[in-house]
């Protein structure tokens, strides 16, 4: 059965609420998350001051959005909730840090919104506090299924740390952003890390 196809009106709403997340995020890496007015993003997205308010409801939640489009570009959600036993670890590993890097490639710039956002708005913390507490989560999960083939004497909380620390977002900043690494450069390189860091006979 083939899926249905979005309407004219679905496309057209879908389009309108792109511009707002693009002109959002524009404006929150200019002029920060405290500064931007919805007036100054309805401006900038070329629409109505209640259109915004229509769809998002507040600023606030235009920063949810930009948040959950770059979960469905990255795909690490699913990822990290689909771990596949048959493959080999090592390999395991090498996908991880390619999803790692694209997740950071795609997102260091939202992070760095919502940090933006968390020191002026206590409701935003709370959400970047609740979002960081899910990746942990599920990066701790993700280490969980590598327990077999862990370093002799390596136990899980030491080797849940390991890789949370090694993945973090500040990392890709200073090799990538900062110190002109590729993000090839950075994928091969946490690969190699976690391999020599967590796995035994690698």
């Amino acid at each position: 059965m083939s899926e249905e196809r979005p309407t004219l009106r679905q496309r057209q709403a879908q389009a309108t609420r792109d511009l707002i997340v693009d002109a959002a995020r524009g404006l929150f890496l200019e002029n920060g998350y405290t500064n931007t007015t919805i007036e100054s993003i309805a401006d900038r997205a070329g629409v109505a001051v209640s259109t915004i308010y229509a769809v998002f409801g507040s600023k606030r939640g235009i920063l949810r959005a930009i948040r959950e489009r770059w979960h469905l570009q990255t795909h690490i959600r699913e990822f990290l909730s689909s771990i596949d036993p048959r493959v080999e670890p090592g390999s395991l590993l090498e996908r991880f840090a390619l999803a790692t890097g694209l997740q950071w490639q795609m997102g260091a710039q939202v992070i760095a919104i919502y940090r933006s956002a968390a020191a002026a708005d206590s409701e935003a913390a709370a959400e970047l506090a609740k979002a960081l507490e899910g990746r942990h989560t599920a990066l701790d999960n993700f280490t969980v299924s590598l327990a077999p083939y862990l370093l002799p004497g390596l136990d899980i909380q030491r080797a849940c740390a390991i890789l949370r620390t090694l993945c973090q977002v500040d990392v890709y900043e200073e090799l990538v952003v900062r110190s002109g690494w590729t993000v090839e450069a950075y994928q091969s390189w946490l690969a190699a890390a976690l391999k020599r860091e967590l796995l035994t006979n690698c």
